[in-house]
């Protein structure tokens, strides 16, 4: 279940493709699969090895081209492991609501994408967000537990986006599907995952990710716009791109450090 549109990031065989907080990897997934070199970077190690074990099974099931290369790397988004310049594509899905200082992690994001390469930021909607605060408090506290510490508007994201030297872009919202099951999960509690309209809407959501019914596929394309759980804006880093002779080649290889 993608929430980046690959296209509007334009990632091509052979970028490289950095996907900041990638827990178990949906976006790294598909960069590989994509044919890019992806690199899946968390400070999860359990997150790590599920990611690692995954490229593993799809390079020998030959879901992905042969050129295409896929690592699992540990690091903040404070402090990225990386040198200047070093991805084409850069991808933070739903990280910086949970960062305390997203001024500094935009900063080290601007610093790894190469001039002209595209970034592809996801955060939750404001709509969806401020209805779960305030139906639960335990969905954003405490921030050191992995809560959302903010919450963003569209204006307030892009705006971090300028302040970081971005040029930000085209932007949209998905999951609208799946913004009902957060406010039910928050009005009972979101230790209560065996509710039963919650658990019978998650197993609508099941059954939406496996099956991709036309029914619910389309009711999410009409409540995105609408009631959206997912913010997703498009930005790229202005300067000059690197010269084009050898950049394949080097593209190919697996990821700097």
């Amino acid at each position: 279940m993608l929430t980046v549109d690959y296209d509007r990031l334009g990632v091509e065989p052979g970028d490289r493709v950095l996907d900041i907080g990638a827990g178990f990897g949906r976006h790294a997934f598909e960069s590989f699969r994509r044919g890019a070199v992806s690199v899946a970077c968390d400070l999860g190690t359990d997150e790590l090895r599920a990611c690692n074990a995954t490229f593993a099974a799809m390079a020998e099931a030959g879901e992905a081209p042969p050129h295409a290369h896929a690592a699992s790397v540990q690091g903040s988004t404070l402090a990225l492991p990386f040198t200047d310049g070093c991805f084409d594509r850069v991808i933070a899905s739903e990280v910086l609501e949970h960062v305390p200082d997203d001024r500094a992690a935009l900063a080290e994001l601007f610093r790894v994408l190469r001039p002209n390469g595209t970034l592809a930021v996801t955060v939750p909607a404001w709509l969806a967000e401020s209805v779960c605060w305030k139906l639960d408090a335990a969905y954003h506290w405490p921030a050191a537990a992995g809560g959302h510490v903010r919450i963003y508007s569209r204006t307030v994201l892009r705006a971090r986006l300028r302040e970081a030297g971005f040029v930000p872009g085209a932007s949209h919202h998905a999951h609208g599907l799946h913004t009902p099951y957060w406010w039910l999960k928050c009005a009972v509690g979101l230790e209560h995952d065996d509710h039963r309209v919650v658990a019978a809407y998650h197993r609508l959501l099941v059954r939406d990710i496996t099956t991709g019914a036309r029914s619910t596929r389309w009711a999410g394309r009409m409540l995105d716009p609408l009631i959206g759980k997912s913010l997703v804006m498009y930005a790229t880093r202005p300067g000059r791109a690197p010269a084009p002779a050898g950049a394949a080649s080097a593209r190919a290889q697996p990821p700097c450090g």
